[in-house]
């Protein structure tokens, strides 16, 4: 049953078509890497249960590898846990300011603090 489910994944929800010149493509659409300097990232402070806090960065567009690996990046400089999926890197621990420093080093010149 579940390989069955699995082959079906990939068309997006589609069973059954009446229409008699659909043609079913890939929407694979590759994803353009922005050049670090047009960037635009934004770096919050968040606050979870129990008061823990996290560092938390928005905003960035490109590839999935190139976004794992400054993720990991960020992560191993800041000597921190995290995870990063859906565009959102999320660093344990307030390291606002080690991640702005390290993102600007690395050519991100749009990179701001925000929030409070």
């Amino acid at each position: 049953m579940s390989k069955k489910l699995n082959s079906l994944s990939g068309l997006g929800g589609l069973v059954f078509s009446t229409d008699p010149d659909f043609k079913l493509e890939a929407d694979e659409t590759p994803v353009e890497n922005k050049l670090a300097a047009q960037q635009n990232l934004r770096i919050w402070l968040e606050r979870g249960r129990g008061g823990k806090e996290a560092t938390v960065v928005k905003g960035y567009l490109g590839s999935n590898d190139s976004f794992e690996a400054l993720a990991k990046l960020l992560k191993s400089k800041c000597a921190a846990g995290g995870s990063a999926k859906d565009g959102v890197i999320i660093v344990q621990g307030d390291h606002r300011d080690k991640v702005l420093k390290l993102l600007l080093d690395l050519g991100y010149k749009n990179t701001k603090k925000a929030g409070g």
